[in-house]
């Protein structure tokens, strides 16, 4: 999931990779009180066993089949990543590049609601396999695409495949693994994305140079097989079907998907306004924002929007991280490319280094003695980020050598991985197992809709100054001039964000934890 899509996304990088509490008090959540009192989840799932890790026989070929999956889509992100600003160039899309993300990201909420409600009746194996096939009819998509609209349609519907397994696999974390090894589990997550951060840029860039962008989509889709038969099989075993096959069946809650439909059709209406910045523009801009706040209400848990201790705190905070980090990395590229002048190559790799420090930042939470420790260390892990994004920008300075973008990276990615991961356990650990399906998608819909909407933000003040005259189709990377003040306009604003995450890292436990 691109750019960490979690990109979607490095907890799957995102898995991002990217739920609030609710249990049976309703669509709006816990009250702040019930959040902070409530106790803890039950140690573990319907499968849990008592003894070994995630690779002991009980839990090995799940472990593999699911680390398999995040290992694809880590390649695609890096890969795309590298091939999006040739691809933008020749389809004479640079004014639409953020687009090209924040499609993805839009659409993926309305998947992740989805598979919520999908995966907690039915269990996780029909939202990933559906999820899996619209993720690589989504690289075909925009692989064969003639025009900048076919490419960001193809986008679109990656992302929404892409919604449906990031929940999918929570839900199968939730059901499977006991609570101890779940810290564990997503720490594989990330350690997947080590190779691919590393392989994946020169892949791309290579595959770009010599065979055109298009091979680097349409490539993609032929891994899809492997990874789902090594998953699926165990997921049939272990976590397929309703916790209680002797319970009546609930109905969807088809509010719930409206509100989701609602949150991507408002974040879409707001991207457009701002890349068209026109009068005309603040009609749509209007109408999102109306779509767009009461759907938002309605999904994240109650106290979200102001930051209550304990898990809207949570919520919020993996939107401000993913965010800001994901709308910042996005422009990376572009920059060494039109700015500098590197090679896709080249510019793809200076974010090699970040797929092994983001591992080592997951790893590092993973520790039993950092528990105590947790809210500090993600207030740190937040400062990392922020001091990375504020110092990208400075090679915009020719007097500054642009491998300060890979060391900058490094040290961002390694707080990354310390706080999605950590916020990762920290909603498990509040989510009872037959509600980690709908909470699971209330911390991707903020994962997601941050991505999209300070993707939105980066992408109207970067063509505002001119960012959307780099580079046009048959030209050089630089041939309309250099616009640096377009790209500072992205960054600075995402390192203030971060910097804002900072503080929401103290806010993680509730009052019944701090005392």
């Amino acid at each position: 999931m691109t750019a960490h899509d979690s990109h979607g996304s490095h907890d799957l990088h995102d898995l991002h990779g990217s739920r609030g509490s609710r249990g049976s008090r309703g669509s709006r959540g816990s009250r702040d009180t019930d959040v902070a009192t409530a106790p803890a989840a039950p140690q573990g799932a319907p499968h849990e066993v008592p003894e070994g890790g995630v690779l002991a026989k009980p839990h090995r070929a799940l472990s593999v089949g699911i680390v398999s999956v995040v290992l694809l889509i880590a390649f695609e992100a890096t890969a795309v990543g590298t091939a999006m600003p040739v691809a933008a160039r020749e389809l004479d899309g640079v004014s639409l590049y953020a687009f090209g993300f924040s499609a993805y990201f839009t659409t993926s909420l309305s998947g992740m609601v989805l598979a919520g409600q999908w995966g907690d009746r039915r269990g996780p194996l029909g939202p990933l396999t559906a999820g899996m096939s619209a993720f690589a009819a989504g690289l075909l998509l925009s692989g064969t695409a003639g025009a900048m609209w076919q490419f960001i349609l193809g986008r679109a519907v990656q992302g929404f495949g892409g919604g449906l397994v990031i929940v999918s696999l929570y839900v199968v974390v939730s059901r499977v693994y006991p609570e101890r090894l779940r810290p564990a589990i997503m720490a594989a997550f990330a350690a997947a994305w080590v190779v691919p951060s590393v392989v994946g840029p020169l892949v791309s860039g290579t595959v770009t140079e010599h065979l055109g962008w298009r091979w680097v989509f349409i490539g993609v889709p032929v891994l899809v097989a492997a990874p789902l038969a090594l998953a699926l099989p165990a997921i049939r075993r272990d976590a397929s079907g309703p916790l209680d096959p002797d319970a009546p069946a609930e109905p969807l809650d088809r509010r719930r998907v409206r509100l989701a439909l609602g949150i991507s059709l408002g974040a879409g209406l707001l991207q457009y306004a701002g890349q068209d910045l026109r009068r005309l523009s603040l009609l749509p801009a209007a109408l999102g924002a109306a779509v767009l706040v009461p759907s938002v209400l309605g999904l994240l848990p109650r106290g979200t929007y102001r930051a209550a201790r304990g898990l809207p705190s949570v919520v919020l905070l993996r939107g401000v991280a993913a965010g800001s980090f994901v709308a910042a990395e996005s422009f990376v590229p572009l920059m060494l490319v039109s700015e500098r002048g590197l090679s896709p190559t080249l510019a793809g790799l200076s974010l090699a280094a970040g797929g092994a420090t983001w591992a080592l930042g997951s790893y590092v939470q993973s520790r039993p003695r950092m528990e105590p420790h947790r809210e500090k260390l993600v207030a740190a892990g937040m400062v990392l980020v922020a001091a990375a994004i504020a110092t990208a920008p400075s090679v915009l300075i020719d007097a500054v050598p642009v491998w300060v973008v890979a060391v900058a990276w490094g040290v961002g990615c390694l707080g990354m991985g310390m706080v999605i991961a950590s916020t990762s356990v920290l909603l498990l650990r509040l989510s009872p197992p037959r509600d980690a399906g709908a909470n699971s998608a209330s911390l991707q819909i903020s994962d997601g809709l941050s991505n999209a909407l300070l993707l939105a933000v980066g992408g109207a003040a970067f063509a505002a100054l001119g960012g959307g005259m780099i580079g046009g189709h048959g030209s050089d990377a630089g041939a309309a001039g250099s616009h640096p003040g377009a790209f500072t306009a992205v960054f600075l604003p995402m390192a203030a964000v971060a910097l804002a995450g900072a503080w929401l890292g103290t806010r993680l436990r509730g009052p019944a934890e701090k005392a």
